[in-house]
C-alpha cells in the first residue's frame, strides 16, 4: 500500500463436514480480536506518541481494532488449495520482517501479528505429549489447547513475562537527566555505531515482577534502584514473549557489568545519546517517554 505493509484478506475454503472435523491441523490457528490503545487509555494518554511511524495518522494508531480470526502459514495455505495473493511477481524480497513491520502498522494490528506468530509456533512445538510422547491432538474450536488422546494431558500456549526497566537519575555533575543503557552481546558488533538498550530479563519462578527488576539490574550492572513503577507491556514474539515495561530511579552502587551479557554500560545524558532501539519497540516507547519529559524530542 502507499502508506506501509497491510495484510489481505483471503477467502478460505469451507470446512468439511465429517468425523474428523476437529481434527489437529498443523498450521492454522484460531485468532482472538486485538483491541486498539484507546480502549484502555485515558484521554491525557491518548494525546501520548503511540508505538507507530510517522507512516500511519497517530489517531489510526490509536483507535485502528484488528479483527481478524485465523491466521495460517504458507505451507497450510498451498496444502489445502488456499489461493494466495500475489504481492509482487517480479521480486524475490517481497516480505517485511516483523522487527520492521511494529514501525509501521497500528498497535491492534502488530499485536494480533504478533498473536498468530506465537500461536502458529506453540502448535508446532507440541505435536507431541510433554508427559508420554504420544502425538497430540487440537481441543475443541472453543478452547486453545493441545491435547494428548492418552494421558489426557492439556498443554497451553505459554507466555514468558520479561522486565524491561529506563533507569534514571540526574548527572552528578551538570544536573542533567540521564539513563542507563547497555549495549547487548545480542545487538552485535558488526553495525556501527553500536546499537544501546535497557536492561531486560526473564522473571524467575517464585518472584514478583518488582523483584526481577531489581535482581536483572543487580545481576547485569551491579547498581541497586528505588521507585520502581510499572508503564506499559508489549508482546513480543522472540519466541513468545510479554515485555512489561518499568522505570526506576537509580540508588547506589558503581556500575560493573556482567560481561556474558553485556559489551558495555553507563548513564549517558538524555541530550547526547548512542544509537537506541528503533520506534515500535517497548524499550524506545520508555525512552522516548523520558526524554519527552525533559523537553527532548529524539
Amino acid at each position: 500500500m502507499p502508506d506501509g505493509w497491510w495484510p489481505l484478506q483471503i477467502q478460505l475454503p469451507q470446512s468439511r463436514t465429517g468425523s474428523d472435523e476437529q481434527a489437529y491441523r498443523l498450521g492454522h490457528v484460531t485468532l482472538h480480536e486485538s483491541l486498539s490503545p484507546n480502549h484502555w487509555q485515558s484521554d491525557d494518554n491518548n494525546n501520548m506518541d503511540s508505538l507507530s511511524s510517522d507512516l500511519i495518522n497517530e489517531n489510526t494508531a490509536q483507535t485502528f481494532t484488528a479483527p481478524s480470526t485465523t491466521a495460517m502459514t504458507y505451507d497450510y495455505a498451498v496444502a489445502h488449495n488456499v489461493t494466495l495473493p500475489i504481492i509482487a511477481e517480479s521480486s524475490t524480497d517481497t516480505f517485511v520482517p516483523y522487527r520492521q513491520l511494529i514501525n509501521n502498522i497500528p498497535v491492534a494490528l502488530s499485536d494480533q501479528i504478533s498473536q498468530a506468530i506465537q500461536l502458529l509456533r506453540w502448535q508446532a512445538d507440541t505435536q507431541f505429549c510433554s508427559r508420554c510422547a504420544s502425538p497430540t491432538v487440537h481441543a475443541d474450536q472453543d478452547e486453545r489447547a493441545m491435547v494428548c488422546p492418552v494421558c489426557q494431558l492439556r498443554q497451553y500456549p505459554r507466555v514468558q513475562p520479561c522486565v524491561i526497566t529506563a533507569i534514571t537519575r540526574p548527572n552528578p555533575v551538570t544536573d542533567e537527566m540521564q539513563i542507563l543503557l547497555a549495549h547487548h552481546h545480542r545487538h552485535g558488533q558488526q553495525k556501527l555505531p553500536p546499537m544501546y538498550g535497557l536492561i531486560a530479563g526473564f522473571v524467575e519462578v517464585g518472584e514478583s515482577l518488582e523483584h526481577a527488576v531489581v535482581r536483572e539490574v543487580a545481576e547485569e550492572v551491579n547498581i541497586s534502584v528505588s521507585d520502581i513503577r510499572y508503564v506499559s507491556s508489549q508482546p513480543w514474539p522472540f519466541p513468545s514473549n510479554l515485555m512489561l515495561g518499568f522505570r526506576a530511579s537509580y540508588a547506589s552502587g558503581d556500575i560493573i557489568i556482567q560481561e556474558d551479557e553485556l559489551a558495555h554500560a553507563d548513564f549517558f545524558d538524555l541530550s547526547n545519546l548512542p544509537k537506541i532501539p528503533p520506534k515500535g519497540s517497548i524499550a524506545r516507547e520508555l525512552i522516548d517517554q523520558i526524554a519527552k519529559e525533559q523537553g527532548i524530542l529524539l
